[in-house]
């Protein structure tokens, strides 16, 4: 965990790596409750049967389900002294670039892209989080993600 002593701290880290995650596994538990929760009972994601004949051998997560793992990837990488609220504020680009078969390990590596200071008095963070997938080249899931951070 790096941790930053307040907003000018991380202002000086801009441009750099601020780490990596621990591994987290996907379990088909995982992919079958964001299935619930989404709406998105796709083959390739909930019948082991069926996706193990597909495409992929066996299910995949939801591309939108490695999204999602943004929070619990990133949380234990950095944090900010003196924080306190932080906020989603959106994404500027995402990419799906590998599938994530059931019982993966992925982890995410957070590069800190910019800093800037907002008008109601946050500092909004633009951070790349790629999500890398055990044993594989490719990562799963590249995003740019802001989030805003209130002292």
């Amino acid at each position: 965990m790096r941790v930053f002593n307040g907003v000018d701290e991380i202002r000086e880290a801009k441009g750099t790596r601020l780490g990596e995650s621990e591994w987290v596994t996907v379990e088909q538990k995982h992919i079958d409750q964001f299935a619930e929760a989404t709406g998105d009972h796709q083959w390739i994601h909930v019948d082991a049967a069926k996706a193990a004949e597909g495409p992929f051998g066996k299910t995949i997560a939801h591309g939108f389900l490695s999204l999602s793992l943004l929070p619990v990837l990133v949380k234990d990488v950095y944090s900010i002294e003196g924080a306190r609220m932080g906020i989603n504020y959106g994404l500027n680009k995402v990419r799906f670039t590998a599938p994530v078969p059931v019982d993966s390990k992925v982890r995410g590596v957070v590069d800190l892209v910019d800093v800037e200071d907002t008008k109601d008095g946050a500092v909004q963070l633009t951070t790349r989080v790629t999500v890398e997938l055990e044993g594989s080249e490719r990562p799963a899931v590249v995003a740019e993600w802001l989030t805003r951070q209130y002292v």
